[in-house]
């Protein structure tokens, strides 16, 4: 039987439920003549499929991982989930300044993962 590797299935699954999340927070943005009720539901519809991954991720990925280091990889796919969707789905592209700061996010990654 073939089994992916623990960070790949938690990455992954990081992944998904990372678009997923971004559509619920962010998708609405572009129905702002939707009644917030509505946009508030439709976004916790959304978020559910964010929490049926994201809640195995960690799960699978603990261990492996510690907390901290689940955490950090997380905040990262977020940010470039983000920009991709920021980029192509709001037609915000992101800015120099807002990718340098990303970068000096990310570079915390290396400081939580590099053994000292």
């Amino acid at each position: 039987m073939f089994a992916l590797p623990v960070p790949v299935i938690t990455i992954g699954l990081l992944i998904g439920s990372n678009v997923f999340m971004t559509f619920a927070w962010y998708g609405h943005l572009r129905f702002k003549g939707t009644a917030l009720i509505t946009v508030i539901f439709v976004s916790w519809g959304i978020a559910l499929f964010e929490y049926m991954l994201q809640v195995p991720a960690n799960r699978i990925g603990s261990g492996y991982f510690n907390a901290t280091q689940l955490k950090s990889i997380q905040e990262i796919i977020t940010l470039v989930v983000f920009a991709i969707f920021s980029t192509f789905y709001l037609k915000e592209p992101v800015q120099w300044s807002q990718a340098l700061g990303f970068a000096f996010i990310a570079l915390g990654g290396f400081f939580i993962f590099h053994k000292w």
